[in-house]
């Protein structure tokens, strides 16, 4: 475990008395938003722990990263020594559990990772969290929260005119979508027989600033800013129901002040549209700021191979997190979209170093064990 502390040792004495967040996966795309927000609305001190994989990235923190109220702690979730460590020693009153491995397609090409980091990694998270819980002063350990993050994915496919909720049955068609099931149910099982107070949510697919390349949307605005062709697998009408990031941390926080712990939240911002009507809009939208010379992006979308199990639809009745909790989104996927074009537009620097990596655009997901 390495740690990173905040450039200003003055300004952490100050906020000494703020309570204290634990943000597993906070270099992540889900995770830096959220850490990026708790920096700029919030009081909260922020220790952030990622293991810098090949999706994490400092950068994504943009201001927060140097921020008084922000440390960095470079741990493994799986490392049930660095995670006690980390408790014991920013005495958190929340965790939020988002280090995960998360791409589909890599989930096909090589599942044990998965399986390592989604199962493994949270279950040694939880039994650290619930003897931090047990040793705290039972006013402390009451207030505790620890919220794990989850996605529609465990529920399969929805058919359509039906939509998930918290009472969806579980049938996971993926190996990332089986280890976060499997997770899910640790979380359960941990509230249940020890009394950990512990809440889930399940997202909808999530789009916006700082996502990794690999996933569709940053990959097709890199294609298409590129002039490259912008590839759709099968016939492109699978429908995944969007929500914006920001949104989505938004929904956290809520989640974790107003939540009842045991209880789960189906996360979406009922804007299902299919894959090839993403792309489209991503066409047309660069088109408009950037446009090609004597072509249309349309013309660039080719189509490709569908990933093996591929999910037909995932829709999300997002009731009871806007009834119990109170929260709805701030974005329409249209502004939405154009604010995360443009972002990869004025970020190249952000793009140009992700892509010095292991990822460089290429397929995942055709099976081949790595």
């Amino acid at each position: 475990m390495s740690t990173d502390t905040p450039r200003s040792s003055a300004n952490s004495t100050a906020h000494a008395d703020a309570p204290v967040w634990v943000v597993t996966g906070g270099a992540g795309f889900i995770g830096s938003a959220l850490v990026r927000q708790l920096i700029a609305e919030t009081n909260v001190r922020v220790v952030n722990v990622d293991a810098l994989t090949y999706a994490g990235n400092l950068a994504s923190l943009g201001a927060a990263r140097d921020h008084a109220r922000h440390t960095f702690v470079r741990a493994d979730i799986a490392d049930a020594a660095a995670m006690r460590d980390v408790l014991a020693t920013y005495t958190p009153s929340v965790v939020v559990h988002l280090a995960a491995e998360t791409h589909v397609d890599r989930s096909i090409d090589s599942a044990s990772v998965f399986i390592q980091t989604n199962v493994v990694g949270t279950a040694t998270l939880l039994e650290a969290v619930r003897g931090y819980v047990a040793a705290l002063p039972s006013d402390d350990a009451a207030a505790f929260r620890m919220l794990y993050v989850s996605t529609d994915e465990v529920f399969g496919t929805a058919p359509v005119g039906t939509y998930f909720n918290e009472e969806t049955a579980y049938n996971p068609k993926s190996p990332y979508a089986a280890s976060k099931a499997s997770a899910d149910h640790l979380v359960r099982a941990w509230h249940h027989t020890y009394g950990l107070p512990a809440l889930i949510t399940n997202c909808s697919n999530n789009y916006g600033p700082c996502q990794f390349p690999e996933k569709l949307i940053p990959l097709m605005i890199a294609k298409a800013i590129a002039g490259e062709p912008m590839p759709v697998y099968g016939d492109g009408l699978q429908v995944r129901d969007w929500l914006h990031v920001e949104d989505h941390a938004h929904a956290l926080r809520d989640v974790i002040a107003r939540g009842i712990p045991g209880r789960t939240y189906a996360v979406g911002a009922r804007c299902e549209r299919t894959n090839l009507d993403v792309v489209r809009l991503i066409g047309r939208v660069l088109d408009e700021v950037q446009p090609l010379s004597g072509r249309t992006r349309e013309q660039l979308i080719s189509y490709v191979t569908d990933r093996p199990g591929h999910d037909r639809r995932y829709a999300i009745d997002p009731t009871r997190i806007e009834t119990e909790i109170g929260w709805r989104p701030r974005y329409d996927f249209e502004s939405g979209m154009q604010q995360t074009v443009q972002w990869f537009l004025d970020n190249d620097e952000w793009t140009n170093a992700v892509a010095s990596g292991a990822y460089r655009g290429e397929r995942l997901g055709l099976g081949a064990a790595t």
